[in-house]
């Protein structure tokens, strides 16, 4: 997988939460109860989160 910074991985995590929070479709299955955010986080550490990070050169 992809090295990410802690920043872009903060920003990825909480984009995809909002998203997931807005309605989104969660990709993986997660546990009854689970709150968008560990949603996120799960999808993330399966990397499969459909965001892609563009670094200037």
């Amino acid at each position: 997988m992809f090295r990410y910074t802690r920043f872009e991985k903060a920003r990825i995590i909480g984009a995809r939460a909002l998203q997931i929070a807005l309605g989104a479709p969660v990709l993986v299955d997660v546990p009854e109860g689970s709150t968008p955010l560990q949603a996120a986080i799960i999808e993330f550490e399966k990397g499969i989160i459909p965001i892609t990070v563009i670094r200037p050169s």
